[in-house]
């Protein structure tokens, strides 16, 4: 760990204290455009991995966050009964509703529009067997609070899987970089993001040997049936974002009556994965 890594999660708050320009959910609404059978296929083994393959049909499950509703489909199409999508932005309900309806129109698919945040709110959600918020709770600016509400949603004997920001060898760089994304102007954003994907791109033709092409059709294809682009313009425009590493997640949710069922440690920056069930 560098000593740049020494920060607190407030610090990092004070550094992204602005207003900011990007939209997830239309960022959202982009990537739905995209999606086609391949991408809903691998979209569906993720989530099966990510509750280590335990049985989703006749759960109630809720999608924390939804973004673009795919998850949400997911569920269902895998059975789960009755889904909920929440997210707090108009957009990524609006992506969810789009799919809800591609799907037929399900009765046992409910979509809501709240925030994490809200208590009062996510008691009329009311508990579920299966809670998945994945990329999200780092994004609402007070994830700790953002944690511990998840985990009163989670009924006894239930699944949560979370997946949260490691973090990052260079805290002030990594924040500087998306302060910066989202004060330019449209142009500006274009041009960065598109510096940004080459520098990956370059990356993984020089260190990692790989063809660049090849790394992003092979990331559309299987990486939670996400899209490579997609995810830079996420990545670069998300703000505010915390972080936390496995040891004081797994800690802080063990302590509200969880036990860990695994834990994927990704690289710095990269989003670690939890698995944790309910005791009692």
């Amino acid at each position: 760990m560098t000593v740049e890594n020494h920060f607190t999660n407030e610090e990092a708050a004070h550094l992204t204290a602005q207003a900011v320009s990007f939209s997830f959910g239309e960022n959202w609404r982009k990537f739905t455009r995209s999606l086609n059978p391949e991408r809903i296929h691998s979209a569906q083994e993720s989530l099966k991995d990510s509750f280590g393959f335990s049985v989703l049909k006749s759960q109630r499950f809720i999608d924390l966050g939804s973004g673009s509703g795919l998850f949400s489909l997911c569920a269902k199409q895998l059975g789960a009964s009755p889904v909920i999508s929440v997210d707090i932005d108009p957009s990524s309900v609006a992506c969810a509703l789009h799919l809800k309806k591609a799907l037929g129109d399900p009765p046992d698919w409910e979509v809501l529009r709240g925030s994490v945040l809200d208590s009062d709110f996510l008691k009329k959600v009311g508990p579920a067997n299966r809670v998945y918020s994945w990329g999200v709770l780092h994004h609402t600016g007070a994830m700790w609070d953002a944690i511990a509400n998840a985990t009163q949603l989670v009924a006894p004997g239930g699944l949560l899987c979370l997946a949260l920001y490691n973090w990052p060898n260079r805290v002030a760089v990594h924040l500087a970089l998306k302060r910066t994304y989202n004060r330019l102007p449209s142009i500006g954003k274009v041009v960065l993001r598109s510096a940004y994907g080459l520098g990956v791109l370059g990356v993984v033709l020089i260190v990692r040997k790989r063809s660049p092409l090849a790394y992003v059709t092979e990331y559309d294809r299987k990486a939670r049936g996400m899209s490579f682009w997609r995810d830079v313009e996420d990545w670069l425009g998300g703000l505010p974002c915390e972080f936390a590493g496995p040891e004081e997640v797994t800690a802080f949710v063990e302590r509200r009556g969880f036990k860990t069922r695994r834990v994927l440690i990704r690289p710095p920056g990269a989003n670690n994965e939890y698995l944790f069930e309910r005791l009692g």
